[in-house]
């Protein structure tokens, strides 16, 4: 009897150790990540606090909605998926130092995050660097491709060129003034519709300004719009700014009835700040607004305001980042693996039939097919649709404008 047990001890003890490290999540075919039998750990880094929280408190709230809904319905192979939040405070050197920290110390298998161009160019070196995987929900420049991230906002030519075309069609538009925050992605947004208003519209460019993110005073821009009269105020205004630009705009009579404005970084997000009667008959392009009319919108509003409250409001960007969870349990399906390098080369190809939006694709380049939509500010700070596109390619490389 002793001898047998004697015997058994080696073969019981190699038994214990795997039965111990299959269950701290020492997975091969998951190279070390945060993975174990029943979790899948995860992170998001938005800005909860300083200036970017207007904006991506949405954000923040649709993807934990997003992973609420997926565990719900069993996870994604088998486990359910665990949250580490950390808050990039509007400050770019924070959102790398809390990136760094979810992909070295916290071993999360996606991230969920960012919002301006200045947080997303200050982590992607440590994504690239690490191998991490980050879903980025932003409309943005474009001028960009990179493995670690799928961009499920809008590029570019999706957004800003298509939106000029439409206002110089249905407006005659000639004239331009140019407005942003002063940051990448507004600077490189205005300088590739620059070149589409001079080399394609043959239309000038009467003026163009930029503000550092947070700046609350308008003045001197808005005697400069009265002076130059332009056809169409082309506006990249960023964050919390937006409220007092809109309604310093308004108080000096620049409105609708005087003046055409189309914003690219207006959402309902925004306007739940800055108030709609501020910016009543003022337009914003957008491949998403919460009005839109579908079965997939119809049911995500329902939850989003279930969850949040019913005064709740969802922009572009809230919906793209709620995209990005549905969108990852699709490659990591497909994969059949949390590998960041197996979900990345299963991510080319993966539809989104339920997208609140109406139907999403991922591109080879790591971008999405999506319409074009061109919204009209009502006083009640939601958008009437005015104008919708076929699907567009993702180009976010266009030829002309590097």
């Amino acid at each position: 009897m002793a001898i047998r047990l004697i015997r058994s001890t080696p073969l019981l003890a190699l038994s214990l150790l795997a039965a111990a490290l299959f269950s701290q999540g020492v997975l091969a075919d998951n190279e070390g990540l945060a993975v174990t039998p029943t979790e899948v750990t995860v992170g998001q880094l938005h800005s909860a606090t300083g200036t970017m929280a207007i904006s991506e408190t949405g954000s923040i709230q649709a993807e934990r909605l997003a992973i609420e809904q997926i565990n719900a319905s069993g996870g994604i192979l088998g486990r359910q998926i665990k949250v580490i939040q950390e808050d990039g405070a509007s400050d770019w050197p924070t959102f790398a130092e809390k990136a760094k920290k979810l992909l070295v110390n916290d071993r999360v298998a996606a991230v969920f995050g960012c919002w301006t161009s200045a947080s997303r160019k200050a982590v992607l070196p440590i994504f690239e660097k690490e191998n991490g995987l980050l879903y980025y929900p932003t409309f943005y420049e474009g001028l960009e491709q990179s493995k670690n991230v799928i961009y499920t906002g809008q590029e570019a030519t999706q957004q800003i060129l298509a939106s000029l075309d439409w206002i110089a069609k249905t407006k005659g538009a000639k004239t331009f003034y140019l407005v942003g925050s002063d940051y990448i992605w507004p600077r490189t947004s205005m300088k590739i519709a620059r070149k589409h208003i001079e080399n394609v519209l043959h239309g000038t460019v009467v003026g163009e300004d930029y503000y550092p993110l947070g700046n609350t005073q308008f003045g001197s821009l808005i005697n400069k719009v009265k002076l130059k009269k332009p056809d169409v105020v082309f506006a990249a205004v960023v964050g919390g700014s937006n409220v007092a630009f809109y309604k310093q705009l308004n108080a000096a009579g620049v409105n609708a009835s005087k003046q055409t404005l189309l914003t690219l970084s207006v959402t309902e997000d925004e306007l739940l700040g800055i108030g709609g009667e501020n910016m009543a008959g003022f337009y914003a392009s957008m491949k998403y607004f919460q009005s839109l009319d579908n079965p997939n919108n119809k049911a995500f509003v329902e939850a989003f305001k279930a969850k949040y409250g019913k005064d709740a409001v969802i922009g572009d960007v809230t919906q793209a980042a709620y995209l990005g969870p549905w969108l990852w349990k699709a490659a990591v399906e497909k994969a059949g693996s949390f590998d960041v390098d197996k979900v990345v080369a299963a991510s080319p190809g993966i539809e989104l039939k339920t997208a609140p939006e109406g139907y999403v694709k991922i591109h080879e380049n790591h971008h999405l097919w999506s319409k074009s939509r061109i919204g009209e500010v009502q006083p009640n700070g939601q958008f009437k649709v005015i104008y919708e596109s076929d699907l567009i390619e993702p180009n976010p490389f266009p030829k002309g404008y590097q």
